[in-house]
């Protein structure tokens, strides 16, 4: 099965989210780590598109699916993240089953969507070969996540799981909270609620579930609720958390 059915029939998929380390190791030290897929965020760092075709680059070879979150579900950045090679996207803040539509038809090739076509180029590894194949191969393979992460999104969360094309639900904790009017707060009942209920959507539709645990024990508590595609994260917190902890060590030898 590819990633993409994977994720969405509920089997575990792990990977890592990407915010500060676009190294060209990155990909390869995840890959030993065990991540299947690596999620590299545009939407908070400034990265653009040229550092993320050579991020690209770097995967090829690898058992390792290169996928990134865009600043917003517009045309323009979600067809060129696929032109340099993304085989998954992940688009911040949806908020109604239009929005959702749109975001599939810049996704997927006709007759499913409008995504413009050139082949021979990154995302198809510049190679040659029957462009109906292609076409229906990237229809099939492309993981599109869409992000609950605002009280509006919460209030149509069905509407958009709804959608085919629309494969994994992931909920943005952070910003939820924060539209939910309890900033931080990840363990207030409304805020497990607003949990539950995106859970809810996915299982009647048949979508995969997301989130971004930034230690274990929260990777262990999100399982529980049904989340099955984790990414690891920050890797800045990461480093972070590593260092520091080698230096109390140090000081209290």
């Amino acid at each position: 099965m590819t990633l993409r059915q994977r994720a969405m029939s509920g089997e575990p998929v792990l990977g890592a989210m990407i915010f500060e380390f676009f190294s060209p190791g990155i990909a390869q030290i995840l890959s030993h780590a065990g991540c299947e897929y690596v999620l590299y965020d545009m939407e908070h760092t400034g990265i653009g598109l040229e550092t993320l075709k050579d991020q690209v680059s770097f995967c090829r070879g690898l058992p390792i699916v290169p996928m990134c979150r865009v600043p917003r579900g517009e045309y323009q950045f979600l067809a060129r993240a696929l032109d340099i090679g993304m085989k998954g996207l992940m688009i911040p803040m949806v908020e109604s089953a239009e929005e959702a539509e749109r975001i599939v038809e810049a996704t997927r090739y006709p007759p499913v969507g409008r995504r413009g076509a050139a082949f021979g180029f990154a995302h198809d590894d510049y190679s040659d070969g029957n462009p109906a194949d292609k076409i229906a191969k990237a229809n099939s393979e492309i993981t599109v996540i869409a992000q609950i992460e605002t009280e509006y999104g919460l209030a149509h969360v069905d509407e958009i799981a709804a959608v085919d094309g629309i494969d994994v639900l992931w909920v943005g904790h952070f910003d939820l909270a924060n539209f939910l009017g309890i900033p931080g707060a990840f363990g207030n009942p409304v805020f497990i609620d607003a949990v539950k209920t995106v859970v809810a959507a996915a299982r009647r539709h048949g979508k995969g579930l997301g989130f971004m645990p930034a230690s274990g024990a929260v990777a262990r508590e999100y399982k529980g609720y049904g989340f099955n595609m984790l990414a690891v994260g920050t890797d800045q917190g990461l480093l972070m958390q590593g260092v520091r902890s080698v230096l109390q060590d140090v000081e209290g030898a």
